[in-house]
């Protein structure tokens, strides 16, 4: 079935401090041939910095989703979401939720703070691949996303 995004390419902004997981991210995008470019911060100080079009982001394209890990240095992603949320210009961005933490105290918060979902990181290298492809299925090919700037 084909639908208007079809011929768009989404950008994802990937927050995320292993560089394990930034490649498994890379390669399973590649694999499904997702239409996007990734960027990647390494910290939530960087994410901020990211989303605010600061300093060297100063030309950094607006995500169409955020992939966030909670557990990064500098702020950690409870607090990047936060602040996501709060944002008038960034509030409607989706952000998974991607970490380790099966804490039930983590997924009500994240959830409290409007994340979109929440999923753990499979620790098999398959799995995380399917994972990954799973979500930009599901966020670029299944559901229908506000395109461009907040109005």
């Amino acid at each position: 079935m084909m639908t208007e995004t079809d011929n768009r390419t989404f950008h994802i902004l990937l927050v995320e401090d292993s560089p394990g997981d930034i490649r498994l991210t890379q390669e399973a995008l590649r694999e499904e041939k997702m239409p996007c470019t990734l960027d990647v911060v390494r910290d939530g100080v960087e994410a901020t910095a990211f989303l605010q079009r600061e300093g060297e982001y100063a030309d950094a394209a607006r995500p169409d989703l955020i992939l966030l890990d909670l557990n990064i240095p500098r702020k950690d992603g409870r607090e990047v979401l936060a602040e996501i949320k709060a944002d008038e210009k960034l509030k409607q961005i989706p952000v998974v939720v991607l970490t380790t933490s099966r804490s039930n105290e983590d997924i009500v918060r994240c959830y409290d703070l409007h994340a979109n979902c929440y999923i753990n990181k499979p620790v098999d290298f398959e799995e995380f691949i399917s994972m990954v492809k799973s979500v930009g299925h599901f966020w670029f090919r299944v559901v229908k996303l506000p395109s461009g700037e907040k109005i």
